[in-house]
C-alpha cells in the first residue's frame, strides 16, 4: 500500500497540469492564524508551506550554527518515536516532511495524501511542537554539518561567496556563514538548540500557504492543530544589514588554473517603487538569457568565460546585486574591465526598445510556467507573504513588468548601478592581480 501512495504523491507532484488561473483565499482559523489557500480537489493531495521568519539571523552572539541545526534536526524524532520510528511513521502515510533553514526564515514543507491528513498532520505537529533532540541525533546531525563546513573551506566557489558577505555586510548575520564555523557548531548543546527553537518558531512571525484537496474550514482546524501550542511571539527580528564594501577587487589565493569571480554592490528593496524597473535592468545586463549583455561581451564575442549572471537579491533585512562567473587567470582582469564598462553604459545610456520589448515578452510569457504543481505555488505564496505583497500579486505581476519603460530603467540604472562602487572577489592566482 505505500509503495502504491508513494508512486502516486511522486506522479502529483511532478505531472499536474498547468492552471489557467490561481484563485488565492485568505483564511483565519478559530485561533486567529492566517494562511493563504488556493483549492484544488480533482488529486487527493496537499501540499503544506510554512515560513517562520527570522531564520539564522537570530543565532546568539557565539552560537552561530544553532538555528541550522535545530531546524536539520527537527526531523529526527518526536513525542515517543525516535529518529527511525518517525522516518518509518512519514514513509508509511507516504507523507512528504522536510526542515530548513536560512537567513531569512524557518521553513517546513508538507505533501500528504487526503486519506492520510489527518495522520501526516499529526506528525508534523509533534515534530513543531515536541522535537526530541536526543543526543545521539544532535550528534550525528552537527557531524553532517562539519562535514559540510570542511568541503566549504576547500571550496572556491563557497570561499569567494563567503568573502564577499563578509565585506558587504561585516558582522551582520547576512555576513556569515549560517551554517556556522566549526568551532561554534562543535559547541552547540542540546539546551542552545531547544533555545534556538523557541527563538525562532513563534506565531508571531508565521507564513502558511495551502494548494490541493482542502477547504477553507479544513484548513482553519489544521492551522490551530498544527501551531495552536507554539509560543505567541519569539526573539526581535533581526535589524536592516547596510552594503558595506568599499569597492575594489580583493584576491583570495587558491592554487587553480582558473578563478572563480563574485562581485556586487547594493541593490534595491522589494517594495521599493522602481523594484520592477530594476528587475527588468538587471535581466537585460546579466540575466539568465544568452541576450543579456554580460554573456554577449563576456561569453560570445571574447569567449572569456562559459556563463555570467547577475541576480537582484532583495532579502528581508537587506538588499544586494550580486554576478558571478568563472574564468581562467590570465582573463579575470579583462573580464572585470568588460563587467565595470556595462555597468557604465547601462548606467549613462539605459536600454534600447528591443531589448526591453524582447524582456518583457519573455518574462511575461515564463511566469505561468512556476506554477506548475501544488508544492510549486505552495512554495511561492508563502514567499509573496514574506515579501509583504497580497494575493492579488499573481494576477497584477506582468502588468507591472509591461508598464515598465525605457525612461524608468534609465532612471533606476543611473541611481542603482555604480561602476567604482562594485567590489570584486576572486578566488584563484589571476594574472596582474593581487
Amino acid at each position: 500500500m505505500a509503495i502504491r501512495l508513494a508512486t502516486l504523491i511522486g506522479a502529483v507532484l511532478f505531472a499536474l497540469p498547468l492552471r489557467a488561473e490561481i484563485s488565492v483565499q485568505e483564511v483565519t482559523s478559530p485561533g486567529g492564524i492566517t494562511a493563504w489557500l488556493v483549492e484544488d480537489h480533482e488529486i487527493p493531495f496537499t501540499a503544506l508551506e510554512i515560513a517562520f521568519q527570522g531564520g539564522t539571523g537570530l543565532d546568539l552572539p557565539g552560537e552561530r550554527g544553532a538555528v541550522n541545526l535545530m531546524a536539520a534536526t527537527l526531523e529526527e524524532g518526536s513525542g515517543d518515536m525516535d529518529a527511525q520510528a518517525f522516518a518509518e511513521a512519514r514513509d508509511g502515510l507516504a507523507a512528504g516532511i522536510s526542515f530548513g533553514a536560512n537567513q531569512d526564515a524557518v521553513s517546513i514543507s508538507a505533501r500528504f495524501l487526503t486519506e492520510n491528513r489527518d495522520r501526516a498532520v499529526e506528525l508534523l505537529r509533534q515534530a513543531i511542537t515536541s522535537p526530541r533532540f536526543d543526543q545521539s541525533a544532535v550528534d550525528r546531525v552537527r557531524g553532517q554539518v562539519l562535514s559540510n563546513l570542511a568541503s566549504d573551506a576547500t571550496d572556491p566557489s563557497a570561499i569567494a561567496g563567503d568573502t564577499l558577505n563578509a565585506l558587504a555586510f561585516g558582522k551582520h548575520p547576512y555576513g556569515s556563514d549560517d551554517s556556522g564555523t566549526p568551532e561554534s557548531v562543535a559547541a552547540l548543546t542540546r539546551d542552545d538548540l531547544i533555545e534556538a527553537k523557541a527563538r525562532t518558531m513563534a506565531r508571531d512571525r508565521l507564513h502558511v500557504a495551502a494548494v490541493g484537496d482542502i477547504t477553507p474550514d479544513e484548513l482553519g482546524k489544521l492551522l490551530d492543530r498544527l501551531f495552536g501550542d507554539l509560543p505567541d511571539t519569539g526573539a526581535p527580528l533581526p535589524g536592516r544589514a547596510t552594503w558595506q564594501a568599499p569597492g575594489g577587487v580583493k584576491v583570495v589565493d587558491f592554487a587553480s588554473p582558473q578563478s572563480i569571480v563574485v562581485f556586487g554592490q547594493s541593490g534595491i528593496r522589494r517594495d521599493d517603487p522602481d523594484f520592477f524597473a530594476a528587475y527588468l535592468m538587471n535581466e537585460i545586463l546579466g540575466g539568465s538569457r544568452f541576450s543579456a549583455r554580460l554573456m554577449t561581451e563576456v561569453r560570445e564575442k571574447r569567449g572569456l568565460t562559459y556563463g555570467i549572471g547577475t541576480y537582484l537579491l532583495p532579502m528581508a533585512y537587506g538588499e544586494s546585486l550580486i554576478g558571478q562567473m568563472a574564468t581562467a587567470n590570465a582573463n579575470v582582469g579583462p573580464s572585470i574591465d568588460l563587467i565595470r564598462a556595462e555597468w557604465s553604459r547601462m548606467a549613462k545610456d539605459g536600454v534600447s526598445a528591443e531589448e526591453l520589448a524582447a524582456t518583457k515578452t519573455y518574462l511575461t510569457g515564463s511566469y505561468p510556467l512556476r506554477f506548475d504543481g501544488n508544492s510549486q505555488i505552495a512554495e511561492i505564496l508563502v514567499g509573496m507573504q514574506m515579501d509583504g505583497l497580497s494575493p492579488d500579486y499573481i494576477k497584477t505581476r506582468n502588468a507591472k513588468i509591461e508598464a515598465v519603460t525605457q525612461d524608468d530603467i534609465k532612471r533606476v540604472a543611473a541611481r542603482l548601478l555604480t561602476p567604482d562602487g562594485l567590489q570584486f572577489v576572486v578566488v584563484g592566482r589571476p594574472d596582474g592581480l593581487k
